[in-house]
This record gives structure tokens, sequence and C-alpha cells, in this order.
């Protein structure tokens, strides 16, 4: 789980797909990154971690951490939040195998529209809206994984150049 500063959106995205393996019995590795190094080493927005506990999930032990090109290596699944994020994590990639692990992940939820999760730093307000797109779209990773027997998806929309 990718955004920019790894503080607000993307330990959302963390928080939830997490609950919902950990519902499911899976042993999965989740993780999520920035595209910048802003916030390193801080614990997610208070706004964040108040929206996550008010829906029964705990994100406090998170720290935003800087993506790494490694990370291409580390994770089958790679989901951006923006296209902004996703063209900088496909700037690391050298190989297909590499292009092809990184998604919006709002496709899974909105196939082939490339939708953008809103960044709700500037919006005290929009952490709810953030949350419920966020917990569908890990529900579409899920349903997606499982229709593929649990290999990793086909890449789905339009897929920027490096």
């Amino acid at each position: 789980m990718v955004c920019l500063g790894n503080i607000c959106r993307s330990p959302l995205a963390e928080g939830i797909m997490k609950h919902k393996i950990k519902q499911q019995g899976l042993d999965w590795q989740v993780d999520s990154a920035g595209t910048s190094a802003w916030h390193t080493g801080e614990h997610p927005d208070h706004r964040s971690i108040i929206t996550a506990r008010q829906n029964g999930i705990d994100i406090t032990d998170q720290q935003a951490r800087l993506f790494k090109p490694h990370d291409l290596d580390n994770f089958d699944l790679v989901l951006a939040m923006d296209d902004s994020n996703r063209r900088d994590i496909l700037r690391f990639a050298t190989t297909k195998k590499q292009h092809d692990k990184v998604h919006l992940i709002l496709n899974f939820s909105h196939p082939g529209s490339d939708q953008s999760v809103p960044d709700p730093y500037w919006d005290d307000n929009g952490f709810e809206k953030v949350f419920q797109m966020l917990d569908e779209a890990c529900n579409g990773v899920l349903e997606h994984l499982a229709n593929n027997q649990w290999q990793i998806p086909i890449p789905i929309g339009k897929r920027p150049e490096v």
C-alpha cells in the first residue's frame, strides 16, 4: 500500500487489509510506504488513527517509511493510492515482472477506472470517505485473488509508460 507521505491513505489501507486477511485466516504480509520521506518514522496521522479505530481497526503500531526499490522484489502486489504515486513506483521497476505488480488500488473496486484515492490530509471530513473507498477496494483485491486461485492479478486499467 503506497501513498505520498505514508501517514493518511496507505496506513488505512494497510490496516484494513491486515484486518481482512486476519479474519480470513490468511498468512500474508501487508505493509505500507510513501514515495516521499517527509514523514519517515512518524505514526499515522491522528485522523487516520481515529477513523480506523471508529471502524474497529488499530493502526497505532505503524510507522511511515519510504518506498524502496527492493519492495518490488519483496512484495507480490504493490497498490498505489493515485497515479502520481504509481508513476513514482514504476520508475524503480527494472523488469516486466516488477512493473506488472503495480496497480491503482481503486481498480479493484472500480475496474479499469484508474481512479485515485483522494488525499484527506487537507480535509478533516474526508477520512471516513477514504476509509470506505479503501475498504471496498480491499474487498475487491481479496475477491479478485480468490477468483484467480490466489495468484497475482493481471494488470487492470491503463498502464503508464515508465
